[in-house]
C-alpha cells in the first residue's frame, strides 16, 4: 500500500501569503509615490467636468477646386483633425461635423489648448517648396534695380549676366534679394504631373517673366510678416505650382520671409513622421517616412538640393502659407529623412504631428473659440459622487449584515481596489492623456458592483466548504479553485464587453468602456494578490477558525454537517478488525 504523500497542500493553497500581501503593498507604494514624482495629485478631468476649449471651424473650397466641400471631404477632415489633436496628447477631445461646412473640436481643460488651438487652426495643404532666398522678415527700402550687361555666353549656349550696381550706393541686402528673385522665376517652370505635386522640367521663359520677377521682388522687399493679415493672405494665394513668399520663425523666435520654388511633394506623400530623442546624440529629431511615390519624388528634389548653395540648399515645409521649418540638405534622400536642429521635445512633436496628419482635403477658417465654463460639469460630478457614495455605502451595509466579520475583508478589498484605480488613473493623465469624464465616472460606479461580486463569490465557496463538514482552513484552500474559475470566467466576460464597446464608440462613450475594462483588470489583481492572502492569514485566527458567530462563518447558523474527521475515525475499525 502507498504511503501518502505528506507535505503535499490541498488544491489552490498559498503556503506564503504575506509575499503577496507585501507585492501588493509595494506597487500602491509606488504608484503613490509616482503620483507626487509626476506632480499629478488628482486625475485630469474631460471638458463636461472640468470645462475647457470649443473651436468651430468653417470649411472653404480650396484654390484649385471649386466644388472640395462634400460630405467624403469632411468626413476625411474631422479624422484627420482628430489625430492631430490626439498626437499632441489630448485625450478626451471630441471632432464632429455640424452642418454642411462646419467641424466641432472640443478640447479639455488641463491640456495645452493654446498648442492644440494653434495646430487645429492650422488647416491648409502641406507641401515641401524649395527654398530661392530668404531674409529678416521685416520690409526692406526699395531699391535701384540693378542693370544687367550681357558678358558672354556659357559653354551650353545660355547667356549669363554679370550685375552692374547703379550709381549710389545700393545696400548688399536689397541687390542680392532682387537677384534671387529675378533668378528664380529665370529657373525652368516645372508642369503638374498627374501624380500630385510639379515636377520640375524645362520649358521656354515666357516672356513675361521680366515684370513677374519685377513685382515678386517689389512684393518681397515689401513683405512684413508680422502682419498676421498679410501673412493670412499669403497663404490664402499660393497655388501648388506657383513661385510665392512665405512666412516663417526661426529658431530664435524671429519672423523671416522667404522666396519659395513650386511644390515639389505634397503632405500626402509623406507616410508617418514623429518627433524623437535621438540617445546616441542627446538631441531631438523629426524622423520621416515617405509614400512609394513620395520618395521617388522626395529623391528628385533632394538631390537637386544638395548641389546647390544656402539657402537653395533648404526645403520648406509649408503649412497654411507658412514656414513651419526650412532643413538644408545636404545629400540625396528618398525613402526616409531625418531633420534635426535646435528642436525641443515640444517642437519635434509638433512638426512631426504635423507632417503626419498636415495633409487635408479642404481649408477652414476658425470662425469662434470659445471657453466652456465646468460649472455644469461640476454639478454633474457632484451628484456622480454622491450616487457612488450611496451606492458603496449600500454594499457595506448589505455585506456587514450577512458576513459579519467577512465583511472587513471585502472592504479592506474595495479601499485597495480604489487606491490601486485612483492612482492609476492620475498617471495615465500625463502618461498617456487620459482625461475623466462623467461616463467614466459611471464606469468607475459600476465596478464596485463588479468587485463586490468576486468577493461573495469566494464567500460563499467557503461557506459551502464549512456546510460540508470541514474546518475554515481546509475550507479556505479548497474553496479558492473552483472560485478563482468563476471570477475569471466573469471578468473575461466584462473585459471582453468593454474592450468591444471601446472599440466601436467614439467620444465620451470609450471613457466608460476604458474605466469599466481598467477596473476589471484591477479586481482580478486584488483578488488574487489581496483577498486571498488575507483570507489565508484570517483563517489561523481564533476568531474566524471557531466560528464565533459574528464571524460569518458559523458552522450552526451556516447548518453544517458534523466534521468529517469523526466520520472517518468512526469508519477507521472496520478498516483493520480486531482477531477473534
Amino acid at each position: 500500500m502507498a504511503a501518502p504523500n505528506r507535505g503535499r497542500r490541498p488544491t489552490g493553497a498559498q503556503g506564503k501569503p504575506g509575499r503577496a500581501l507585501v507585492l501588493i503593498l509595494i506597487a500602491m507604494v509606488a504608484l503613490t509615490g509616482g503620483m507626487f514624482f509626476a506632480g499629478q495629485l488628482t486625475p485630469r478631468l474631460g471638458i463636461d467636468l472640468a470645462g475647457g476649449t470649443t473651436i468651430t471651424l468653417e470649411a472653404k473650397n480650396t484654390v484649385a477646386n471649386k466644388n472640395a466641400i462634400n460630405e467624403t471631404n469632411m468626413n476625411t477632415a474631422v479624422g484627420i483633425i482628430e489625430r492631430r489633436v490626439n498626437g499632441l496628447g489630448v485625450s478626451e477631445a471630441e471632432v464632429q461635423t455640424q452642418g454642411e461646412k462646419n467641424i466641432i473640436v472640443n478640447i479639455p481643460k488641463g491640456t495645452n489648448s493654446q498648442q492644440a488651438r494653434e495646430q487645429v487652426g492650422t488647416t491648409a495643404q502641406l507641401y515641401f517648396r524649395p527654398v530661392l532666398t530668404v531674409a529678416a522678415g521685416t520690409p526692406t527700402a526699395p531699391q535701384p534695380t540693378p542693370s544687367a550687361s550681357a558678358s558672354g555666353t556659357a559653354k551650353d549656349g545660355k547667356a549669363t549676366e554679370t550685375a552692374t550696381p547703379p550709381s549710389g550706393t545700393p545696400t548688399a541686402t536689397a541687390t542680392t534679394q532682387g537677384r534671387a528673385v529675378t533668378e528664380a522665376l529665370k529657373a525652368p517652370t516645372p508642369t503638374p504631373s498627374g501624380s500630385g505635386a510639379p515636377k520640375s522640367t524645362p520649358t521656354p521663359t515666357p516672356s513675361g517673366d521680366a515684370a513677374a520677377a519685377d513685382k515678386l521682388q517689389k512684393d518681397f522687399l515689401a513683405l512684413d510678416c508680422r502682419n498676421d493679415k498679410v501673412r493670412g493672405a499669403l497663404g490664402d494665394k499660393a497655388k501648388p505650382s506657383d513661385t510665392t513668399l512665405a512666412c516663417g520663425k526661426n529658431s530664435a523666435g524671429e519672423w523671416e520671409k522667404y522666396v519659395l520654388g513650386p511644390a515639389e511633394v505634397s503632405g500626402k506623400d509623406v507616410d508617418d513622421a514623429k518627433g524623437q530623442l535621438d540617445q546616441q546624440r542627446g538631441m531631438w529629431i523629426v524622423t520621416m517616412d515617405f509614400t512609394n511615390s513620395g520618395s521617388k519624388k522626395f529623391q528628385a528634389i533632394t538631390s537637386k538640393l544638395s548641389q546647390q548653395q544656402p539657402p537653395m540648399n533648404q526645403f520648406a515645409i509649408v503649412l497654411d502659407g507658412e514656414v513651419v521649418s526650412a532643413p538644408s540638405v545636404n545629400q540625396t534622400l528618398s525613402a526616409s529623412a531625418e531633420i534635426s536642429g535646435s528642436f525641443t521635445q515640444e517642437s519635434a512633436q509638433d512638426l512631426g504631428n504635423i507632417l503626419s496628419y498636415g495633409a487635408l482635403p479642404l481649408s477652414f477658417e476658425a470662425q469662434s473659440t470659445q471657453t466652456v465654463s465646468a460649472a455644469l460639469g461640476g454639478e454633474q460630478l457632484q451628484a456622480g459622487l454622491i450616487a457612488g457614495a450611496i451606492g458603496l455605502a449600500l454594499v457595506i451595509i448589505y455585506l456587514v449584515a450577512y458576513y459579519r466579520g467577512l465583511a472587513l475583508v471585502a472592504i479592506l478589498s474595495l479601499i485597495v481596489s480604489a487606491i490601486l484605480t485612483y492612482t492609476i488613473m492620475s498617471l495615465l493623465g500625463p502618461g498617456i492623456g487620459f482625461a475623466l469624464n462623467l461616463p467614466a465616472v459611471c464606469g468607475a460606479i459600476v465596478a464596485i458592483g463588479i468587485t463586490a461580486d468576486s468577493f461573495i463569490v469566494y464567500f460563499e465557496r467557503i461557506r459551502d466548504e464549512i456546510r460540508e463538514g470541514r474546518t475554515l482552513r481546509p475550507a479556505v484552500e479548497r474553496a479558492w479553485p473552483r472560485a478563482r474559475r468563476t471570477i475569471l470566467v466573469s471578468d473575461f466576460v466584462s473585459f471582453l464587453a468593454a474592450a468591444v464597446l471601446f472599440l466601436v464608440t467614439v467620444g465620451k462613450v470609450q471613457g466608460f468602456a476604458f474605466t469599466l475594462g481598467l477596473t476589471t483588470v484591477l479586481d482580478v489583481v486584488v483578488v488574487f494578490f489581496f483577498t486571498k492572502p488575507i483570507m489565508t492569514l484570517l483563517a489561523r485566527m481564533k476568531f474566524f477558525a471557531d466560528g464565533h458567530p459574528w464571524s460569518g462563518l458559523d458552522p450552526k447558523r451556516l447548518g453544517a454537517k458534523p466534521p468529517l474527521r469523526r466520520s472517518r475515525r468512526a469508519s477507521a475499525p472496520t478498516d483493520h478488525p480486531k482477531e477473534a
